[in-house]
């Protein structure tokens, strides 16, 4: 039986997942990291550490399940998308990566659209730049580390990294290029005439590969470091929501993901660059050449959660605060939360926007915060579907993934808020099981990614009806909270001491 690897670049963990040419997991590893905040607004990792992350499972897989892992014919990957990695003429790390989450390039942002041009740019990107995204964070090192920049010999996003460090190849694939948002996304390639209008060496960009490429084999250096075979072909890979829809068996329309993790998203794949022309959501490659997909992206999910437990009411596990937000009704009796604790980017893509407990009286207790924190990431999401619906979008189903699909509170809370069916995968790590699709595509045990997914991804028996009753509180709850934006952004934007939460 042949297996294969998929090894999920995650923003507060890697998990590297071993599966059987059937579709059957044989176990999975995961070490854990965190984001290094030096500024408030800043938002980096150290790309060795979360190397040592990776080879540390891929080791372990390898070492509790020998027989398995010496039959492994293919490797893949999943990572945390938009984010910047720079290494030298000597492939060496020149500093730590600037992730998803940083605020810090809001003026890069407007000295791009000056050079180029707002309408111009989005019409080749195909997206509004926001924080976070490759091509803001290079320009940040082009203006405020000079002697950084002119080291950098290659760019590329997280995954592509570990990857480079496993077959000794540089290279990034469609999807995690198109979200950093310096490439053609119609054209499938890096957006040349952008990048010569910001007088970036083109040579710093690697070459682009679809998701399902062989790009390189496991190195010797690789081989000694994880136990893995020399020569095991390794695939490029994508980000991780397009691995999560691979995982889920979306690659084609009519179906949509809700991921609920550290952030979360809406998305769906479509046959065409697809796109809002208020650039409220984000359009990006999917994994295979005529494919797309369109997202909505929320920067609070799984992330306030933990914001929760950890600093306001210093509980020990989300089965704990899930349990108590139950004993509350639907709607927490009024009180509404509005997750933009990291700035938002869909609808509004502003860095400075707050987070909000509205509504709030001497009724209300832990269960009401618990709850009304899950109902406000779900609202959130909700804004994304309905803009979608407004593009004419209709879908059959609506996938849950991530965090969001394994408590049934929050099953129940999308069923309610979105009026939908929700359906959920048999295995629990999507991402990584898309990972270990796409290796299988690559090494042809599958013709493509239809094949794959019809025979690899299963669905459970159970699916989450929406509550009418519910429906009625939340259809109330979610007229308000679309309202809470409009009515404090001004106070959002005020700077000194509260503007920087210092």
């Amino acid at each position: 039986m042949n297996y294969y690897l998929g090894v999920d670049i995650g923003t507060s963990s890697v998990k590297s997942l071993l599966m059987d040419a059937e579709g059957h997991v044989a176990g999975t590893s995961q070490v854990g990291y965190d984001i290094i905040k030096s500024r408030p607004e800043y938002a980096e990792q150290d790309m060795e550490q979360l190397w040592e992350a990776a080879r540390k499972t891929i080791a372990d897989v390898v070492r509790r399940y020998p027989e398995e892992a010496a039959q492994i014919r293919g490797i893949s990957y999943s990572g945390q998308m938009h984010g910047l990695v720079m290494t030298d003429e000597n492939g060496s790390l020149i500093r730590n990566a600037i992730i998803w989450a940083d605020q810090r390039s809001q003026a890069e942002i407007h000295k791009i659209y000056d050079i180029v041009g707002e309408d111009a740019y989005r019409s080749v990107a195909l997206n509004s730049l926001s924080t976070g995204f490759l091509i803001a964070s290079l320009m940040w090192v082009k203006e405020h580390e000079p002697e950084n920049y002119e080291k950098i010999r290659y760019i590329m996003l997280p995954k592509d990294y570990i990857r480079f460090r496993m077959c000794g190849e540089y290279g990034t694939d469609m999807s995690d290029a198109s979200s950093g948002a310096i490439f053609d996304t119609k054209r499938r390639r890096w957006a040349w005439e952008l990048i010569d209008s910001l007088g970036i060496d083109r040579q710093i960009f690697p070459k682009c590969h679809e998701s399902c490429e062989v790009v390189g084999t496991v190195s010797r250096a690789c081989a000694e470091a994880t136990g893995l075979k020399c020569g095991i072909r390794v695939a490029c890979g994508g980000g991780d929501t397009l691995m999560q829809a691979v995982g889920n068996g979306i690659i084609s329309p009519g179906v949509l993901s809700a991921n609920i993790g550290t952030a979360c998203q809406i998305s769906g794949g479509f046959n065409e660059p697809l796109y809002d022309e208020e650039y409220r959501t984000n359009t990006f490659c999917h994994v295979k050449k005529d494919l797309w997909m369109l997202m909505g992206a929320h920067l609070s999910g799984g992330v306030a959660m933990k914001w929760l437990m950890n600093q306001i009411l210093y509980m020990d596990t989300f089965d704990e605060m899930t349990a108590l937000a139950s004993k509350a009704p639907a709607g927490s009796e009024g009180l509404l939360f509005l997750p933009y604790l990291s700035g938002e980017r869909t609808p509004y893509n502003d860095p400075d926007a707050k987070g909000i407990y509205f509504g709030m009286t001497l009724r209300h207790g832990r269960e009401h915060m618990i709850r009304s924190t899950m109902e406000g990431i779900v609202f959130g999401l909700r804004t994304s579907i309905e803009i979608f619906k407004g593009l004419g979008i209709e879908y059959s189903k609506i996938i849950a993934s991530g965090g969001g699909a394994r408590g049934q509170l929050f099953l129940e809370m999308q069923a309610d808020i979105f009026d939908c069916d929700i359906y959920t995968n048999v295995g629990n790590e999507q991402a990584g099981i898309g990972a270990a699709i796409t290796a299988a595509v690559a090494c042809g045990e599958y013709a493509d990614y239809e094949e794959a997914c019809a025979r690899l991804v299963r669905m459970k028996d159970t699916v989450v009806t929406p509550n009418r009753e519910n429906q009625k509180y939340y259809e109330e709850q979610f007229a308000v909270y679309r309202e809470l934006y409009g009515h404090n952004k001004d106070l959002f934007h005020m700077k000194g001491s509260y503007g920087k939460g210092m």
